[in-house]
This record gives structure tokens, sequence and C-alpha cells, in this order.
């Protein structure tokens, strides 16, 4: 596929974020070989370094010179899962663009039905896991509850247990390329672009080699951001809950106002006014926390900061203007003999090297 200025453009990218898989590397690099050439397409696969300490910056630089097709961005320090998927995406050039996480939980052989989808004519073939193994009984429990939670609350569609292995045409990757907010659920800006969208079922596989690199920690992160990007229950409901405890107060007001009308002594007692005034307390300070969360977001879009640095962008063919818009219009994709058109601007990454 040609671009406007006569570079050859594949057919698809793989976008993969990495964190510390020297232990994988090797192992998904072949797999993903071998899937990709059964295609008879062209691609490119790009690895986000998201500031690993061990070989991985090691190993995909050596990739880089052996194999054209094999791209590095090396962050300047760890950024995170969502905001390398959000570089990859900056970068791609493909038609295509499918994300995958590097530890083979996420079968690479899974991405030749997602790109029969894509030919069918959907825009997005998103990953959903009908079984998960090697996870702990209480990750399966967490992981279920959160996706049916932020799918009850949220203000789209979110999909049930789909990660962010999915593939997406070119047209919805530039639409979510001018989604620029600092705090990321991708799955979640998946869903709210919105286009014509089917679920691709499969087992995740265990981990080929490692721990996993979402602990209980990044999870409880990554839930955050999505419940608060997504929805604004939370504030409705410390609305509601001061509503309630107001009318429980005024109602206990008349009660007291009654009794003492009747001659009866009002309800009196420190332990119940200390109780009371406590769990009140508590309440504050909880929704407190919350509208804090929203006011820290609020905080963090207005700084303005880019998303991420590149210390280095490995493999690429040539730089690129930082913050450029470039029209991208009237690129032709051919599907099953019939060609389609892109007319989207398109947001340019940072500098290349």
């Amino acid at each position: 596929m040609n671009t406007l200025d006569g570079n050859t453009r594949p057919v698809f990218s793989v976008v993969i974020p990495v964190w510390n898989e020297q232990e994988v590397i090797p192992v998904l690099y072949e797999r993903l070989v071998q899937t990709m050439d059964s295609t008879g397409e062209s691609w490119e696969v790009i690895f986000v370094n998201d500031g690993s300490r061990d070989r991985s910056l090691e190993l995909l630089t050596d990739l880089s010179r052996r194999d054209p097709r094999v791209k590095v961005l090396n962050f300047s320090r760890n950024f995170g899962h969502q905001i390398a998927i959000t570089a990859g995406f900056d970068y791609a050039e493909g038609d295509a663009v499918i994300v995958m996480d590097a530890d083979l939980q996420d079968p690479p052989e899974v991405l030749l039905r997602m790109i029969e989808k894509w030919r069918e004519g959907y825009d997005v073939a998103y990953a959903v896991r009908t079984k998960r193994v090697g996870e702990t009984k209480f990750k399966l429990w967490t992981a279920s509850a959160f996706y049916r939670l932020i799918r009850y609350i949220a203000d789209v569609d979110i999909p049930l247990d789909a990660g962010d292995f999915r593939l997406m045409d070119r047209k919805v990757v530039l639409a979510m390329r001018q989604l620029r907010e600092k705090n990321r659920f991708m799955r979640g800006l998946s869903s709210w672009v919105g286009f014509k969208q089917v679920a691709v079922e499969y087992e995740r596989a265990a981990r080929y080699a490692g721990e996993t690199k979402y602990p209980l920690r990044k999870m409880l992160r990554l839930a955050n951001n999505a419940i608060t990007s997504f929805s604004h229950v939370p504030l409705q409901l410390a609305m509601y809950t001061g509503f309630f405890f107001a009318g429980l107060a005024g109602l206990g007001i008349v009660i007291a106002v009654v009794l003492r009308l009747f001659g009866h002594d009002t309800l009196t007692g420190q332990a119940t006014t200390l109780v009371s005034v406590l769990f009140l307390g508590g309440i504050q300070l909880i929704f407190l926390g919350i509208i804090g969360e929203y006011l820290g977001r609020i905080y963090d879009e207005v700084k303005n900061r880019p998303l991420y640095l590149i210390a280095d962008a490995i493999g690429f063919d040539a730089p690129v203007a930082p913050n450029s818009v470039t029209p991208d219009s009237l690129r032709t994709r051919q599907r099953d003999g019939q060609s389609s058109h892109v007319q989207l601007a398109e947001r340019l990454p940072a500098s290349k090297v």
C-alpha cells in the first residue's frame, strides 16, 4: 500500500507493549512471524519498551537489525501499559492495527480470526476471554466483578471480559489518536469511538514465563481510571447519599418534636451522638476523596504534559515532525475486491530517530 508521499505502508501493524519480558521476546517473535507471514500481506511490528530494566531493549534492538519489519519505541522511563499502546497507535502505519500483550497470554494465532473479521468489513475485532488459564481464583473473581461493574455504570457499552487484545481499522486508530486524555482506559476509548465492532472468543493462556506485570495495585489503578473516565455515578452517588442523610436528619427532627409535644423526653446519649458524627464524617471524607479523584484528573489535563517521551525510535524510515497533522485523505484499502476511502486527519507522533 502506498501513502500520499510515495512510501510503502504495511497492511498490518502489530503494537506490543514490553516491560521486562526478556524471557518471552524470542518465542513471541517466532510465533508472530509465523502467524503474520501466513496472511500473505505486508506487516510491521512495533514493540514499545516501557522502561524495561532487563535485556528487553537489547533483544528488541537486535531483532530490528535483523528484520526491518521490527520497529522499537524506547520510552525515556516507565509511562504505563495504556500509554505504551497509545504510542504504538501514534507510530503505526498499517491499514489495520493489532494490539496484543508480550507475555503470550494473547496467542498470536488468534490474530488470523481477527483479520478474517476485518476482511468481512468489521472495523474493530476485540478478543473475549472464554477461559483464563493460570490465574488465581481471586484474580478471576475481581476481574469478573470489575467488568460487570464498569459495564453497569459506564456511559458507553464496554464488552464483558474483553481486554486490550484487538484489531482496529485505520480509521478507528485515527479517531483514537485524537483522544489525548492523560488517564487512559484504552478498551473504554475503543468503545467510545464506536464503528462496527465484533467479538472473537478465545481461551487466554498462562504466561509463557515470568510473573504478571499487573499486580493488585495496578489493577486497582486501572479500575479507578476506568470508572472515573467513563462514569459520573460516583459523583451522583455522593449527591444521592447527601439527600438520603439530609432526609433522615429531617425525619429525626420531626420525631423529636412530636415526642416532645406529647411529653416524652427527646433521644439522648453521648454514645449515639458520637457514633452518628463519626459515621457521617466518614461518609463525607469518602465522597471528598471521590470528588478529589475527578479534580485530580482535571489538574492532569490542565498541565497539558505530553503523554510520553521517546528516548529512541529504532527501525523507522524517516523522522516525523512532532505534533503535526497531515491529511490522511483518499487512502484506499482493498477488502475482497472492494475499496473504501478514509478521509480523516492523521495526528503524527513525536520525532522519530
